[in-house]
Order: C-alpha cells, then sequence, then structure tokens
C-alpha cells in the first residue's frame, strides 16, 4: 500500500508538471478522464491511491502554472490577475524573481492554510449557513469599492464600464452551454493575447533575465500577503460559484489597508490563493460532503466520501508533492529564463498567439474563436483607455453577483 501510494505521488507531481507548463490543459480535463477510466484504473489501484494521484497533479499543478503566465502571458483562470505585474518583471529582466513570488506565497498559503484546518473545519460548520446567502452582497460592495478607489470621475467612468462590458460578456459566454473550455478563450483574451497583441504593436525587446539578482521584500508585507491569501482561499474552499479569482478581488480589497503590498506582494498572494483554495477544498469535501473544483469532485465520483484517514492520506502526499513542486518550479524556471532572451520575441510572441487560436478553435471550434476574438478586442480597449485588468474580472464576478442574487 505504502509503494502504491508513494508511486501515484510522484506520477501525480509528473502529470501536474504537464498541466501546470502547458497553457489549456487543466486538471479538471484530467480529472474527467481519470473518472472515464476509473473502472479499469480501480482494478489495479486501490481508489484512495487514485485520490492520491488527483491530489498530487493539483497541488503540483497550482505550483506551475505562474509560468506560461509570466513568460508566455498565457494564464490559467487562477493566475490572470498575475499576468501583467509577471510581465513587468520580466521585460525587467527578473522574471525568475516573479516564480519565486508566486511559488513563495503557494508554500506559505499552504502551510498556514495547514496549520489552520482545525479553526476552518468550525469555520465550515458555524459560519457557512449564515454566509452562503450574502455573499452576492458582499461581491456588489467589493466591486463597487474598487471602482470607486479610481477617484477621478472619468477612470470610475471607464472603470464601471469595463466592468460590465466583460461582465456581460462574460455571462454570454458561460450560458453558451455547448462550449467544452469556456474559461480559455475568455480569459486568454481578456488578460493574455490581449497583451500579447499590444506587446507585438509596441515592437518589445525581451531583456537578460538576472538570475542572480536578490529577492528583496518586506517581512511585514510577505506576511500580511500570505494572510490574506489564506484567508480568501478559505472562503472560496467552501462557498459554491466563489473561485480563486473571485478570491484574489477580493483579497486585493483586503490587502489595500494599511501598508501598501506593492506588485510583489500580490504575486505572493495570487500565488498562493489556489494552492490553499486545494487544501480547504479536501476539509470541505470532508466536513460538508460537497466538491468545489474538478478534481475534488472527481475523488468525491471515485471514493463516494472522503473520511478522516483518506483525508489524512491525503495531506500527507499533499505535503511530499508540494516539496518536490518548490523544487522543480524555481528548476523550471531557470530554464525557461535562459531560454526565453535566446529565440526572436516577435516570433515568440506570434508563436504563442497562434497556439492559443489552435487551442481555442481545436475545444470550441469558430464559436470559441469569436468568443477570443471580442475578449481579446475588451482586453486591448480596457488598455487604451488606462484601465486595469483587474476590473475585466467582471467577466466571472458579474455572473457570481447574479448567481446569488437573483
Amino acid at each position: 500500500m505504502l509503494l502504491e501510494t508513494l508511486l501515484c505521488t510522484f506520477f501525480g507531481v509528473s502529470v501536474g508538471i504537464f498541466t501546470g507548463l502547458t497553457p489549456g490543459i487543466h486538471i479538471n480535463l484530467i480529472s474527467l478522464l481519470i473518472i472515464s477510466f476509473s473502472p479499469f484504473l480501480l482494478r489495479i489501484l486501490s481508489p484512495t491511491s487514485l485520490g492520491v494521484f488527483i491530489i498530487c497533479m493539483a497541488i503540483t499543478h497550482t505550483f506551475l502554472d505562474s509560468l506560461p503566465g509570466i513568460y508566455l502571458g498565457a494564464p490559467d483562470e487562477s493566475q490572470v490577475l498575475n499576468v501583467l505585474p509577471g510581465h513587468r518583471m520580466l521585460l525587467k529582466g527578473e522574471a525568475h524573481n516573479a516564480v519565486k513570488l508566486t511559488v513563495i506565497g503557494s508554500f506559505g498559503c499552504l502551510i498556514l492554510a495547514l496549520i489552520s484546518i482545525p479553526f476552518t473545519i468550525k469555520l465550515m460548520h458555524t459560519a457557512y449557513p449564515l454566509i452562503k446567502n450574502h455573499i452576492g452582497y458582499a461581491l456588489i460592495i467589493i466591486m463597487l469599492f474598487m471602482i470607486f478607489r479610481e477617484k477621478r470621475i472619468k477612470k470610475i467612468i471607464n472603470a464601471f464600464f469595463m466592468f460590465l462590458t466583460a461582465g456581460v460578456f462574460g455571462l454570454i459566454v458561460l450560458n453558451i452551454h455547448t462550449l467544452n473550455q469556456p474559461l480559455f478563450p475568455l480569459l486568454s483574451g481578456l488578460f493574455g493575447l490581449s497583451m500579447l497583441i499590444i506587446s507585438l504593436m509596441d515592437k518589445t525587446n525581451i531583456p537578460e533575465q538576472n538570475l542572480d539578482k536578490k529577492l528583496e521584500i518586506k517581512k511585514s508585507i510577505l506576511a500580511k500577503s500570505i494572510f490574506a491569501g489564506t484567508f480568501v482561499a478559505t472562503i472560496a474552499g467552501f462557498l459554491p460559484g466563489f473561485g480563486s479569482s473571485q478570491a484574489a478581488i477580493l483579497g486585493q480589497q483586503i490587502v489595500s489597508f494599511g501598508e501598501d503590498i506593492g506588485e510583489k506582494g500580490f504575486m505572493i498572494m495570487v500565488g498562493g490563493i489556489n494552492t490553499a483554495n486545494m487544501l480547504t477544498s479536501i476539509a470541505t469535501a470532508y466536513i460538508l460532503g460537497k466538491a468545489r473544483n474538478g478534481a475534488i469532485l472527481a475523488i468525491n465520483e471515485i471514493l463516494g466520501v472522503i473520511d478522516l484517514r483518506a483525508m489524512i492520506i491525503f495531506l500527507i502526499t499533499l505535503l511530499i508533492a508540494s516539496g518536490i513542486a518548490v523544487m522543480l518550479a524555481l528548476k523550471i524556471s531557470k530554464i525557461f529564463s535562459r531560454l526565453v532572451v535566446k529565440v526572436n520575441y516577435t516570433l515568440l510572441v506570434s508563436t504563442i498567439i497562434l497556439f492559443i487560436i489552435i487551442l481555442t478553435i481545436y475545444f470550441d471550434g469558430f464559436v470559441g474563436l469569436s468568443i477570443l476574438i471580442v475578449s481579446s478586442s475588451i482586453g486591448i480597449l480596457a488598455t487604451k483607455l488606462g484601465v486595469g485588468k483587474n476590473h475585466l474580472m467582471g467577466c466571472l464576478i458579474l455572473p457570481v453577483i447574479l448567481y446569488f442574487v437573483v
């Protein structure tokens, strides 16, 4: 049993490397394949071992999924808000430090979430019934606060306009039930492709990456970012319809009070949310019997119920996988840093754009391509109006608000 568990741990890490580094290939897709092949797989593996594979794949993915966003401008849903600060650090020759920040956030939030498990379990028992009916109104307040922080009337109007535009478009896209991967063209256009097109138009060049530059960040900012990331990830872990991106928006408002954490602190927070959320989701499945993401849903399908023994095994193997993922993320980032400056930037960006287009057509045909074109146009318009890309998270926030309120 021990050997089987360890093999599933390392195999899960291996697949997590693939999903984390490949834009468009999400852990939910692999989890669905696991469910499809589970009748065969369960002949050679125990249900718990298969769950270990899924958990280790998912947690490894959360450590590595920042790399495509920072180096290639092709993020997944959990990393969209890190694209711009990560890209700015890339253009300053500090992409490796950007990856370090997300890794610090992932591991820091994971450890804090693990320590907080007893509190999280108690919170779920007491707070869940009270909070679930009011989250939509809380999101409205958060979004209005975020928009009105722009201060100048023109910027407030532009921010509100872009939030509504992205929100309505997101609502339309998420209600097209024939789409296989609705978030891929939607988020790739708003946050990835639009940025790449602007970089191409501006004839941006990637400088030599400085792997020896020391990462400097104040301990107070580090602590504040990890605490905020863990806190909002805990909320996202047990509230329906409230994902990692929505949590990042909430976290952004929490850390806006007091000492400014800056872009470095923000990247730590966003990097850690998805990782801590995965751990909280295990606790949610154990306490409430509810799955909040595709990986946990697949485990519930296979095990039927996550008992205390299974949860302890998952947490132990999750920690092992996390330790391996930290080393892998930093090592692969160094390789990326050396390679990214050796290729022609125009050719690289053009290739990435073509790759995103091909993936979009592969997943959802010309309907997906139409979504990609419109979302990219919205992303470019936001940049031209000087509106922060965080307001474009309306594409997910508005549907969630309506889910809770209407």
